[in-house]
């Protein structure tokens, strides 16, 4: 299985618009965060795990040609504005691309994108081909061959679809994760977890957050997302446990 990080940052990505601050001005790369975003292949299967308003730019640079599915983990605007970007996707694949998630979430989507799902022709193709298929809490989803625990998580008061692939878990914007979900993350050997900032949020775990549920799931490797420019990459790499770093945009990991 190969995971690409396709965007590592938090709403407003870094640079912040605006700001000049040492990080935003950085010539690092890894300080370049796009909107939290995750592509998966694996047995010939891939799968998109968010639609970012950054879709098109991040598509480009990693030369993804093929979506067979994407996966919505809850629908605030940097999670799902680059849903048109989908329709490219649909013109590759000649066909329709489902999109899943739990039922609020499809809900909200449809209300919001309401043109793609009113089930009239655009000309020349103009919107995106798109079947919503429900997520429910404690079933396992399949996409392809590939089998999906649904992981409830907390982002506030919204609740997000995090899931566990194999080994592998992805847990982005969230505050509180339930006893049930983490029984389920058990033995996880790789995991990427919200980390927004040093300082604590209403809606995201703060890095020393994270690191105490790193420290309960215990994966072999865990990466940090979701992250703002309060994060300078090296400082932080070189401040966390020899089994946590930062993610950063184009990072591929492979299990």
């Amino acid at each position: 299985m190969r995971i690409t990080v396709l965007g590592s940052g938090t709403s407003t990505g870094v640079p912040v618009i605006g700001c000049s601050c040492e990080v935003c001005r950085s010539e690092n790369p890894k300080n370049k965060r796009t909107r939290s975003s995750i592509y998966i292949v694996e047995d010939e299967t891939h799968i998109l795990v968010d639609t970012t308003p950054d879709l098109r730019f991040q598509a480009l640079r990693e030369r993804i040609t093929r979506i067979d599915a994407v996966i919505y983990t809850h629908t605030h605007a940097d999670h799902l504005h680059g849903i048109d970007e989908l329709r490219i996707f649909n013109f590759l694949k000649m066909g329709p691309i489902p999109i899943y998630s739990y039922r609020e979430h499809l809900e909200e989507i449809k209300r919001r994108f309401s043109y793609i799902f009113d089930g009239k022709s655009a000309p020349g193709g103009g919107k995106p081909w798109l079947i919503p298929e429900e997520v429910k809490e404690n079933e396992p989803f399949k996409i392809g061959r590939l089998v999906f625990i649904p992981l409830t998580l907390y982002h506030g008061n919204m609740r997000v679809l995090g899931f566990r692939l194999k080994d592998f878990a992805y847990l982005t914007d969230c505050n509180r994760i339930p006893d049930e979900s983490m029984e389920k993350l058990r033995g996880v050997r790789v995991l990427i977890i919200d980390a927004l900032r040093y300082s604590p949020h209403p809606t995201h775990f703060s890095l020393s957050e994270a690191i105490e549920i790193i420290n309960v799931i215990s994966p072999e490797k865990a990466y940090l997302t979701h992250m703002s420019h309060d994060f300078d990459h090296e400082k932080l790499k070189n401040e966390l446990p020899d089994n946590v770093e930062p993610s950063y945009d184009g990072m591929v990991i492979e299990l």
